[in-house]
C-alpha cells in the first residue's frame, strides 16, 4: 500500500508539469509570440518581446529566494505554489482581451505577470522533488515530470493549432484576420483552464514536507526568519562548494537554453518564416522531447548526470551555430528536432542534480536561488537578441552568441563533484530539528 501511495504521489507531482507546461508552449513559446509579432507589435516585435521576457524573468528571480526561505520555515511550499499558480492562471486568461493592434503594452504587462506566476510556482513545485522522490529515482522522476510536461503542453498546443486553422470557418462573419485573432486569443485563454484543472492532483495527493528549523528560530516571526534565512543562505552558499559551482555552471549554460526556448518563435517570424512552420515545429518539439526526456533519464544511470548534460549542451552548440546561418523553413524544423532531443533532458537532469546537492531541509530556499539563476537565462540571452536586432537589424548575432554559454558551461560542469556535494548536504540536514507543520 505504501508503495502504491508513493507512486500516486509521484504521478500527482508530475501532473503539475503537465498542467503548467501549457504556459511554456502556447504562451511563452509558440502562439503568443506569433500573435504578438503578427497582429500586435509589428516590426518592433522582436525587440519588445525580448525585453518583456527579460523583465518578467528578472522580477521572478528577485523575489523567489526570499519567498523560498519563508516557505521552508513555515512549511508552506504548497500554499505558495497555489498563490503563484493563481497569479499565472488569471493573467494568462486575461490575455484574451488583447484584441487590438498597438495594445503591445497591455500584452507585455499580462505576459510579465503571467511569467512571475509561472516561474514563482515552479520554485515551490521543484522544491517538493527531493521530498517525494527517493535518492535512487530522483533523476527518473524529474525526467518523467518533463516528459509529462511536453506531452501535456503538446496536446493542448495541437488543440490550439487546430482551433486557429479551422476556427475561422466557424466564424465566417468576422473576416479572416479578425477570426484568426479571435481563435488565437481563445487558445491563450484555454491555457488558463488547462493549468487550473490539471494542477488539482498535486494539491490533493502531495503532502507538505515536514518543517525543519534551527533551534534559534523557534518562536520567531515568519517574515524575520525568512529574511534571516535568505541573508544567511546568501552568505553560506559558498559552504556548499559543489552546489555553488553547479549553480554558476547552470547560470552560464542555461542562458543559451532559455533564450532558444523563449525567442525561437519570434526569431523565426522575424526571419520571415510562416506561421504554419513555427507552430508545426513547436508541435513536433513537444512530442519528440517527451520520449527523449525519459530516454536520457534512464541513460543517466549508465552515463552519469554530468556526461548526459554535456552531450545535450554539445547538441545545443550545433543548433546555435546552424541557427545563425538559417534561411529556409525546413532548416528551422530540423533544428527544432535537434532541440527536442535534448531540451527536456538538460532541464530535467539539471533540476534533479540540484536536488541531490542541496540540503532537503532548505529545499525551497535553495531552489529559490536556483530559480534566480534559471530566470537569468531568460534575461541576458533575450536581451542580447533584442540588442542585436536594435543595433544590426537582425537577431542572428544574438543567436550566435549562445555558443559561448554552451561551451563555457561544458568546461565548468566537469569540476562538479556530485558525491562530495551530496555528503555536504546530508551533514547540513543532520543539524536541523524536525517539527510538525
Amino acid at each position: 500500500m505504501d508503495d502504491l501511495k508513493h507512486k500516486l504521489e509521484i504521478r500527482a507531482w508530475t501532473m503539475y508539469d503537465w498542467a503548467n507546461s501549457a504556459f511554456a508552449t502556447t504562451v511563452m513559446g509558440a502562439i503568443l509570440p506569433t500573435y504578438f509579432s503578427t497582429y500586435i507589435a509589428g516590426g518592433r516585435s522582436l525587440t519588445l518581446w525580448g525585453y518583456a521576457v527579460a523583465i518578467g524573468s528578472l522580477i521572478a528571480a528577485l523575489i523567489s529566494p526570499i519567498l523560498g526561505a519563508i516557505a521552508d520555515f513555515r512549511g508552506s511550499k504548497k500554499k505558495f505554489l497555489a498563490v503563484f499558480a493563481a497569479i499565472g492562471i488569471i493573467s494568462t486568461g486575461l490575455l484574451f482581451i488583447v484584441d487590438q493592434p498597438d495594445e503591445w503594452l497591455l500584452c507585455c504587462i499580462l505576459y510579465i505577470v503571467g511569467t512571475i506566476g509561472f516561474a514563482g510556482s515552479l520554485v515551490f513545485y521543484d522544491s517538493l522533488l527531493p521530498h517525494i522522490a527517493r535518492e535512487d529515482e530522483i533523476d527518473q522522476v524529474s525526467s518523467r515530470g518533463f516528459a509529462m510536461g511536453y506531452i501535456g503542453g503538446g496536446i493542448l498546443l495541437l488543440i490550439n493549432v487546430i482551433m486557429i486553422f479551422l476556427g475561422p470557418r466557424l466564424t465566417p462573419g468576422m473576416g479572416e484576420q479578425q477570426a484568426t485573432m479571435f481563435w488565437m486569443r481563445l487558445s491563450l485563454a484555454s491555457v488558463a483552464v488547462w493549468w487550473a484543472v490539471f494542477s488539482i492532483p498535486l494539491f490533493l495527493r502531495v503532502k507538505e514536507p515536514a518543517r525543519r528549523v534551527e533551534e534559534s528560530e523557534i518562536g520567531q516571526s515568519v517574515t524575520k526568519v525568512g529574511f534571516q534565512r535568505f541573508i544567511k543562505a546568501l552568505r553560506e552558499i559558498s559552504q556548499f562548494p559543489d552546489l555553488f559551482w553547479f549553480m554558476l555552471t547552470f547560470f552560464i549554460y542555461s542562458n543559451g537554453i532559455g533564450t532558444i526556448i523563449t525567442m525561437a518563435a519570434s526569431y523565426a517570424t522575424d526571419l520571415g518564416f510562416g506561421t504554419m512552420t513555427v507552430l508545426g515545429t513547436f508541435l513536433m518539439v513537444q512530442f519528440v522531447a517527451a520520449p527523449f526526456s525519459i530516454l536520457f533519464g534512464n541513460l543517466v544511470k549508465k552515463w552519469g548526470s554530468k556526461k548526459a548534460i554535456t552531450i545535450s549542451l554539445l547538441v545545443y552548440t550545433f543548433v546555435a551555430i546552424t541557427g545563425f546561418f538559417m534561411t529556409k523553413d525546413w532548416q528551422f524544423f530540423v533544428l527544432g528536432f535537434g532541440v527536442a532531443m535534448v531540451q527536456g533532458s538538460s532541464q530535467a537532469l539539471s533540476r534533479s542534480l540540484i536536488g541531490r546537492l542541496l540540503p532537503k531541509s532548505k529545499s525551497a530556499e535553495f531552489y529559490g536561488f536556483f530559480s534566480v539563476v534559471e530566470k537569468f537565462n531568460t534575461i541576458i540571452g533575450p536581451a542580447l537578441v533584442a540588442l542585436s536586432k536594435s543595433l544590426t537589424g537582425t537577431g542572428r548575432w544574438g543567436i550566435l552568441s549562445l555558443v559561448f554559454f554552451f561551451l563555457v558551461g561544458i568546461a565548468m560542469l566537469q569540476r562538479v563533484d556530485i558525491e562530495r556535494g551530496m555528503q555536504r548536504a546530508a551533514e547540513e540536514d543532520a543539524k536541523m530539528i524536525k517539527l510538525e507543520s
